[in-house]
């Protein structure tokens, strides 16, 4: 069993956190049309001080990208699925500093992983899955992954989500923390979101179903299929349950993440990640503070075009 932890990062999630999260803009150094280097710039910032600071020693870190088409199956079972996400316009400008993400990443040898027709959630729930015997921390503000931990004690295969845009002190969230907030375990977290809804997702949930009552009617560890038979769907919200009861195991399929994601065999190597740089070396290496760009970044020109 090994002792090291492994940090498996939430890609976009981290790309539109760095775009979008942050107050200051961070500019290229050329004196004529500057370029906005906010997100590039973040990106490797939010990284490397997140696991510098919650972590006592630099893990096995593994960075995970939504794969182009990889809602597509989600959507096919609900058009309405982030049907409520932006497009284009500003939308586009995390997207658009992924190359450079992606090259950075490479530049100092930090695995990443894509696969085209998955979305990053549900290769990070196969992942953890992979290696029950290790601690894993999922570093994301997507309470979706909340379904995937687990409480073995330190160095037994924990898994916990690390949200670093929490206050210092509350960024490590295990099932202790989500049945104090939640009021349900976290096995029943597809189910409680089923009923109550996931606005990031644009499921709506139930009409008049809000948290408080889908963590009642789940107390005691009850799932979606022992409600029918439990005596708690009475009244009109019981009525309300039980006329969008095909609806509500629809959401639940699709909140629920797939731990068999075809992934790589050499995703996980259990060995200790190159401690990050700070951001400003990264943007230097990849020659991104000038146009005139220096000599270590020409594989990076040829690789994306720029």
């Amino acid at each position: 069993m090994s002792a090291l932890p492994l940090l498996l990062i939430d890609g976009h999630n981290l790309l539109f956190r760095a775009c979008f999260g942050t107050p200051a803009q961070i500019f290229s150094r050329d004196k004529e049309d500057k370029r906005d280097l906010t997100t590039e710039f973040m990106f490797f910032a939010l990284l490397r001080k997140g696991i510098n600071e919650e972590l006592p020693g630099w893990p096995e870190v593994v960075v995970v990208f939504d794969g182009e088409d990889g809602s597509a199956q989600r959507k096919q079972t609900d058009a309405g699925y982030k049907a409520n996400r932006p497009v284009g316009g500003e939308a586009l400008k995390p997207i658009r500093a992924l190359p450079a993400v992606k090259a950075g990443l490479d530049l100092f040898g930090v695995r990443w992983v894509e696969v085209s027709d998955a979305e990053a959630d549900d290769v990070i729930a196969t992942l953890a899955a992979s290696c029950p015997g290790r601690d894993v921390l999922i570093l994301s503000m997507d309470q979706d992954y909340y379904q995937l931990l687990r409480d073995r004690g330190p160095g037994h295969g924990s898994v916990r989500v690390l949200n670093t845009a929490r206050r210092a002190g509350s960024r490590l969230i295990g099932p202790a923390e989500v049945r104090a907030r939640h009021g349900v375990n976290p096995a029943a977290f597809a189910d409680y979101r089923a009923l109550s809804g996931d606005a990031s997702d644009n499921i709506p949930g139930v009409r008049g179903i809000g948290a408080k009552t889908a963590a009642a009617l789940l107390d005691g560890g009850l799932t979606l299929e022992g409600l029918p038979s439990s005596g708690r769907l009475t009244g009109r919200k019981g009525d309300a349950i039980t006329s969008a009861w095909q609806q509500v195991l629809s959401w639940r399929d699709m909140i629920r993440m797939n731990h068999q994601v075809p992934v790589s065999a050499g995703a996980l190597v259990d060995r200790a990640t190159t401690p990050l740089p700070r951001p400003a070396e990264v943007i230097e290496k990849l020659g991104l503070w000038n146009r005139a760009r220096p000599a270590d970044a020409v594989w990076y020109l040829s690789a994306t075009g720029h």
